[in-house]
């Protein structure tokens, strides 16, 4: 029996939305999952997804040396695929939860001594896009205030 890949399927509407869908969720899987396609993009080149990204805006990609920048890839990859396909606003909350437990994770990462910095980080990141719809509202003051935790913590 021969399975038709991704790259040579005819795909619909629906079965985009499917993919999109199971990249998108909150879980460490979903998150995987979406890492491993990003890392082969050919093996998808059929549904067109938009792959691109400003990473993090004009807001740090890396604040205080806590890596968010995949974290923020993925939220692009599921606004502006979502936006194309006109399905935008009814996964926004999602898609903002999502990058939310992604910097969390991130943040697990790190020791315990610095870990409340990034968290901290990691809300402001969160609070700017589910507020705002941008990182661009991000403020120095949010890095400042992470910055006062890490140097607390480090003492």
């Amino acid at each position: 029996m021969w399975v038709a890949s991704p790259a040579t399927a005819d795909v619909s509407t629906s079965q985009k939305l499917s993919v999109l869908s199971s990249w998108t969720q909150t879980s460490a899987s979903s998150y995987n999952t979406w890492n491993s396609a990003r890392q082969n993009q050919s093996a998808w080149t059929e549904y067109a997804f938009d792959w691109s990204t400003d990473y993090c805006s004009s807001s740090p990609d890396n604040p205080l040396g806590f890596n968010f920048k995949l974290s923020c890839h993925r939220h692009d990859f599921g606004y502006r695929n979502y936006k194309e396909m006109g399905q935008f606003s009814a996964n926004k909350s999602r898609l903002d939860s999502a990058f939310y437990e992604d910097l969390k994770r991130v943040c697990a990462t790190y020791s315990s001594v610095v870990r409340p910095a990034c968290y901290s980080l990691a809300w402001a990141y969160y609070e700017a896009v589910s507020i705002f719809g941008s990182l661009a509202a991000v403020q120095q003051a949010d890095i400042d205030r992470a910055a006062r935790i890490k140097a607390a913590a480090e003492r």
